[in-house]
């Protein structure tokens, strides 16, 4: 898949789809003064090209042949701005007609569309932004949630490229101790100069792939299944977690026939969260397919919650029940504002240390337990950490060195230069340093919107 050309103008909408008050459309390339000349008329009379950069311009800009609009135009100039090349943002008011009536006219001034992602992609060739800062300029764009937005943004600073230039600087060092023993057998390497920097590489590494799983979760979400016998209070508890009726609630067992999903955000990741079906044997067609549907939604999920009434009795089916619903993460002790049937000690040797929590969504009891549990569960020890790996490209290259790295530690000089140098591309493809192929990147841009 090969890339597009760089070193032509680009014109795309830079805003999103639909009806605003603002519209922009955004020029990069070094014609782009010389299209902004033949559709956009100051109110001074200075043309685009005999502006300064960093200006804002009332005026006029016109398709040749009559006024679309009212505009301003931003001007910018190589290097210094986002793509590296000069650029121009045309704002307008933001109905789509007059919108789409702007880019055509850039186009017809000799500018071409902008495919996905590309003012972008040549702010990484350009050296503006390494591929790191790149991918999170997405992940901002993307972000449901503040924490996903934090986390975009510190990308985006550079931190995570910060940290891995770090364990860059380890890797080198302990590769050129290596090299070192090559070249003076007869001096030899002390130990240390090349355990110390792979352990500290290695503990670095690790940190950051800690934080994986809730970086994964915080970028594209979670499921969480709230599962049970009929009655046992499911729709209830999706209510109280929500704050607001997503559900309705009957007494009458069996009532719930689908499965029924609501989203919220809890930890930081935005999760969907599932009331489904009471799983209970039955002879009726349409109950049975809800359980059937529950099971899957089990199967699936992220997290399960186990709701048991606490003020009904165990049952003599509480293992099958355990283990049918894929020995659910969460255990909830439901009704907790009513007497207790049953002791926490009483599920202990049907769920072992797995968590329990008492709940009433009549009181309230117990549910910001719940959701800090639910939270644990989510992001664990991510939540101490400030940065959160949230691609899985870097995820699976940090993986990689990782593991060259354990290689490393204890081979022989020989093998061990092999397994640095391997560790080192690895890291290199997660920032793009020593370039990336073309297929990749045609491959990551093509995820970004056009326009951006």
């Amino acid at each position: 898949m090969a890339l597009p050309p760089l070193d032509d103008t680009i014109a795309a909408i830079a805003t999103a789809p639909g009806t605003g008050a603002i519209g922009i459309v955004r020029l990069s390339g070094p014609a782009s003064y010389a299209v902004a000349d033949t559709l956009f008329a100051s109110a001074k009379g200075a043309l685009p090209s005999e502006l300064p950069p960093g200006r804002a311009v009332y005026g006029t800009v016109t398709d040749g042949r009559a006024p679309i609009d009212e505009a301003l135009l931003l001007t910018f100039r190589s290097p210094n701005f986002y793509t590296g090349q000069d650029v121009l943002e045309i704002q307008t008011h933001g109905g789509p007609a007059v919108v789409r009536g702007v880019l055509d006219a850039c186009i017809s001034a000799g500018a071409r569309q902008a495919g996905p992602g590309e003012f972008t992609l040549r702010a990484y060739l350009n050296g503006r932004l390494d591929l790191a800062q790149a991918e999170a300029v997405l992940d901002l764009v993307n972000a449901a949630t503040d924490a996903a937005r934090r986390n975009a943004s510190l990308g985006l600073s550079g931190a995570l490229s910060h940290k891995l230039g770090a364990i860059q600087t380890d890797l080198t060092t302990a590769y050129a101790a290596v090299q070192a023993a090559f070249d003076y057998p007869e001096e030899g390497v002390p130990d240390a100069m090349l355990t110390e920097p792979l352990t500290r590489a290695a503990h670095e590494v690790d940190s950051l792939l800690a934080t994986a799983q809730a970086g994964r979760l915080s970028r594209n979400g979670a499921r969480l299944a709230v599962l049970g016998r009929p009655n046992a209070g499911k729709s209830s508890l999706l209510n109280a977690l929500l704050g607001y009726q997503r559900s309705m609630v009957s007494a009458t067992p069996g009532t719930t026939r689908d499965y029924l999903e609501a989203p919220l955000v809890i930890g930081g990741v935005p999760v969907t969260v599932i009331d489904t079906a009471g799983i209970r044997a039955t002879s009726d067609h349409l109950e049975a397919g809800g359980v059937e549907l529950a099971r899957a939604v089990a199967r699936g999920a992220d997290v399960r919650l186990l709701l048991l009434d606490g003020s009904e009795p165990l049952g003599t089916d509480v293992a099958e029940l355990v283990a049918e619903t894929s020995g659910a993460a969460v255990f909830v002790a439901s009704k907790s504002d009513l007497d207790h049937a049953w002791e926490d000690e009483d599920l202990r040797p049907f769920i072992g240390a797995a968590p329990l929590v008492r709940v009433s969504a009549v009181s309230m009891e117990g549910v910001d337990e719940l959701r800090t549990v639910i939270t644990d569960l989510l992001i664990g020890d991510a939540a101490t950490s400030e940065l959160w790996i949230s691609n899985e490209r870097h995820a699976s290259a940090l993986r990689v060195v990782s593991q060259r790295i354990a290689d490393a530690i204890d081979a022989p000089h020989d093998v061990a230069a092999l397994e640095l140098l391997e560790a080192l591309n690895a890291l290199a493809a997660v920032t793009g340093r020593d370039g990336v192929g073309e297929e990749t990147l045609a491959s990551i841009f093509a995820n970004f919107c056009v326009g951006k």
